[in-house]
């Protein structure tokens, strides 16, 4: 196919599933961000940025562990269903039940780590209340089989149920004016809610729970390859909501809100890399096993389209964001408009890890994707602690910035294995294939 003229590509039936699939990720994402970035900002005003910032604080909190519950299995069983759909109802079982445990143990994990870390009854109640909801985490294993099939189409009404539920309960509860609890407690009901969508459409697909079987060798052939993804989920986690963890223990919730109502808009732009790179995911597999040459073709177009994509988001934010969160938040949360014009830049090397973290799984090296992850995670614990009683709020977002360059590419410069993508990714940011004749595989 790489051969054909580029008009035969866009009509070959793997394409167009392909740009099915992704058009329907897109879809949802677009609505849901527009929604969810609209709710929230309404939701900000009304509670302000001490009480934001309060709420902030939990999800964060519970953030850090959620990878825990996710146990690192949702590309490896992706992989497993792709190479041999017959073995589904002993896959999803197995990693569901495995997911259901991971829950368990964030729970049990919270309830003894939250007896020492010196929050208020109110802060602890709502982390563990919002805690909760990642027991529901656990049927998502249906988006996993959905993904393998490259049909989406299911797991985006079931997501968009859940968005058209949680706008209209966080709506009236700001009509009512309730209090903060009640907020949490939607946070808890949005996976409920997410998961018998899910199940509802899995069963029109004709498929049963019932026949879901949990496996002891399939669960540890699951766990041994995704152990190294575990810790890349934690050290994920910890970057993303380290920030406003620390921002809350050596500033205020006040300082939290200002900061999450930045980082919010920032980080409403990360489904664009992850709808493309679910979608994509199968296709690159595929390509593997037909020449490597295909298969790195593939993966310099995919760096090369998160590149594309992450500036032209990054450039006009940093020249409007102070006129942004005006408009959005208001005046009292004017300190966010400096923490966007930083954070944003932060998407370039978020985009570039979608993308490079599925190459880390096909190649089997997801160790080393652990060990530059590991790395940014102290590099921003050490940033933050020295800056942040210094700055304020805005060398959270530098110290943000520079741990995502090193764990998402500076570090894959330090290995052998790696350097091979480095190099695909300094192609990307330098926008070689602009200039390059040959970007659609002609020779």
């Amino acid at each position: 196919m790489n051969d054909l003229p580029l008009s035969q590509r866009l009509s070959h039936t793997g394409f167009r599933r392909y740009f099915a699939n992704t058009s329907w990720l897109m879809a949802e994402r677009v609505v849901h961000m527009g929604v969810a970035v609209l709710v929230g900002i309404y939701v900000a005003r009304y509670l302000g940025p001490e009480r934001f910032g309060i709420l902030s604080y939990a999800t964060s909190f519970v953030g850090l562990f959620s990878a825990i519950s996710m146990l690192g299995l949702d590309s490896i069983v992706v992989r497993e269903l792709v190479k041999d759909e017959t073995r589904r109802d002993e896959l999803l079982g197995t990693a569901f039940w495995l997911k259901l445990g991971g829950a368990l143990l964030v729970l049990l994990q919270l309830t003894v780590v939250l007896q020492v870390i010196g929050n208020t009854a109110q802060e602890n109640l709502l982390i563990f209340i919002i805690a909760a909801g990642l027991l529901f985490q656990s049927v998502k294993v249906i988006d996993l089989y959905f993904q393998s099939k490259v049909n989406s189409r299911y797991v985006v009404q079931a997501q968009l149920t859940q968005v058209a539920i949680s706008s209209a309960a966080k709506l009236t509860l700001v009509a009512i004016q309730a209090p903060l609890l009640w907020f949490a407690l939607v946070a808890m009901a949005d996976s409920a809610v997410l998961s018998l969508g899910l199940i509802v459409n899995y069963l029109r697909q004709h498929q049963s729970l019932k026949r879901w079987q949990f496996r002891l060798e399939t669960a540890k052939a699951l766990l041994r390859d995704s152990w190294p993804l575990i810790l890349v989920g934690i050290a994920t986690s910890f970057n993303l909501k380290v920030d406003q963890v620390m921002l809350k223990k050596m500033l205020d919730a006040e300082a939290v809100g200002n900061y999450a109502a930045a980082v919010s808009l920032s980080e409403a732009w990360y489904f664009v890399p992850m709808a493309i790179t679910t979608s994509v995911f199968p296709a690159i597999i595929k390509a593997k096993q037909v020449s490597e040459e295909l298969y790195y073709q593939r993966l310099q177009r995919l760096c090369d389209l998160m590149i594309w994509l992450s500036v032209a988001i990054a450039l006009p934010v940093t020249f409007l964001s102070g006129w942004i969160v005006t408009l959005l938040y208001g005046p009292k949360f004017t300190s966010a408009g400096m923490v966007l014009t930083i954070h944003i830049w932060a998407g370039v090397f978020v985009f570039l890890q979608n993308a490079s973290k599925r190459w880390f799984v096909t190649e089997n090296i997801q160790k080393i994707m652990n060990y530059n992850l590991v790395l940014g995670v102290i590099i921003n614990i050490i940033l933050n602690y020295i800056l942040i009683p210094k700055f304020g709020i805005v060398s959270a977002a530098y110290s943000t910035l520079i741990s995502y360059g090193i764990a998402f590419h500076f570090g894959n410069l330090f290995y052998k294995q790696t350097r091979k993508l480095y190099f695909m990714q300094i192609r990307a940011m330098l926008f070689i294939s602009l200039f390059n004749n040959n970007r659609f595989g002609r020779k």
